[in-house]
């Protein structure tokens, strides 16, 4: 089965997917889309994924998009019964709560900092909204902060793929010039995912 993973690899989207397939294991390859690439408002790609954005996911007739859904696909079909994803109910429950709020409560603060000081001139960045950005990341990274007093990932002594959209993004609040609150559990938890070759080569890279 031929298993193809639509969109660029600077995407934080993209990269959660490129990060499970290769810690997985799982044969893939992977054709830019999105951003500087563009082709994700052609027909073709719309009839794949008519929200037109990536990662978009085929597997033989199978096609598939949004990232977390992706996620779960992959993971219930090749890491079922393993800490990535449990059998348990409520042990699933747990990590679908955090992956869904990285989306809900995270998201929109990092793409306002990653934005700023990647992605715009500096001459052109707007401090105010860099400031209220910086400051509302940093009290949601302050509840994996707390979260991360119970065990050492965020839903376990394991990692699973609650970890995945977060770490995404913790790469990315580590390696940004700006002054962020001390916290000791979450750069604890972003030096163990460095240490994970997936991760290492995939995730920890220049920003962009």
């Amino acid at each position: 089965m031929d298993r193809i993973l639509w969109g660029r690899n600077t995407s934080s989207n993209v990269m959660k997917v490129i990060w499970l397939l290769e810690e997985l294991g799982l044969p893939y390859r992977r054709i830019d889309v999105g951003g500087a690439f563009g082709k994700t408002d052609t027909p073709e790609y719309r009839a794949m994924n008519p929200v037109g954005l990536v990662p978009t996911l085929q597997e033989g007739d199978f096609t598939l998009w949004e990232s977390n859904a992706i996620l779960r696909y992959l993971a219930a079909g090749h890491a079922a019964g393993t800490p990535f994803w449990p059998t348990g109910l409520q042990a699933r429950a747990n990590i679908d709560r955090w992956m869904d709020a990285q989306q809900t409560v995270l998201n929109r603060p990092m793409s306002v900092v990653f934005w700023t000081l990647v992605r715009t001139p500096a001459e052109k960045r707007d401090a105010a909204a860099l400031a209220k950005g910086v400051e509302e990341a940093s009290r949601v990274w302050g509840l994996i902060e707390a979260q991360l007093a119970h065990h050492p990932y965020l839903a376990g002594e394991m990692p699973s793929l609650a970890d995945i959209p977060w770490g995404v993004h913790a790469h990315r609040w580590f390696s940004m010039d700006f002054d962020r609150p001390a916290m000791p559990r979450l750069r604890a938890w972003y030096d163990r995912l460095l240490t994970r070759p997936a991760y290492q080569a995939h995730i920890a890279r220049p920003l962009e």
